[in-house]
């Protein structure tokens, strides 16, 4: 297994770990996968959930980096991000897809699902599949019950917009594994980075 990533490799710019992430191994427990797809955001953001300040409720965004930013989308389901930049400054990058790679058949439990590209192909599935809970949020990526690895290798990337936000929609900070079959969705006149 390559090396595990410690909260120094996060003190980068949301769109630099992003990008970084692809390809690396992400578990929790023991279950997960290979990072296929995500998307940054940054305090100076208007899409970002730090992009008022601090509050109850984003605190955990605010730093330290190589942190879980925990929060529940549309009131159903958890989705995990990994804190970014200096503390204090507001940073993260979303989990927006894995290949599923270890703890399948659990995975597939808490689903309800046995196609593996349906498991966690989107941030929701991703939650639920790696059984992802608010009391995580805050919690150090290089410690149980996280294991973050680096990739093994250089990915090719594809770069595009966003999904799903209504503010700066355009700004092309969503990252995916060139190929990949289990992205959340195709992207548009998809560049590689």
């Amino acid at each position: 297994m390559p090396r595990p990533l410690r909260p120094a490799d996060f003190l980068r710019d949301a769109p630099e770990v992003a990008r970084m992430l692809i390809g690396a191994v992400l578990l929790v427990d023991g279950v997960g996968g290979r990072i296929v797809e995500t998307e940054a955001y940054d305090r100076e953001d208007p899409a970002s959930h730090s992009h008022s300040g601090p509050t109850p409720r984003n605190q955990a965004m605010f730093g330290p980096p190589g942190r879980a930013y925990v929060y529940r989308s549309y009131g159903i389901h958890w989705c995990l991000n990994f804190v970014c930049r200096e503390e204090g400054h507001g940073a993260g990058v979303l989990i927006r897809a894995i290949e599923p790679l270890e703890g399948v058949a659990e995975m597939c439990e808490r689903r309800g699902v046995h196609e593996p590209r349906l498991l966690c192909s989107g941030p929701g599935r991703v939650g639920q599949a790696l059984g992802i809970v608010h009391a995580m949020n805050g919690h150090r990526l290089d410690q149980r019950p996280f294991a973050v690895h680096a990739a093994e290798r250089e990915h090719a990337v594809v770069v595009g917009p966003r999904i799903g936000i209504s503010k700066a929609a355009e700004v092309p900070w969503r990252f995916g594994m060139a190929g990949s079959r289990f992205l959340s969705r195709p992207f548009p006149k998809a560049t590689a980075a």
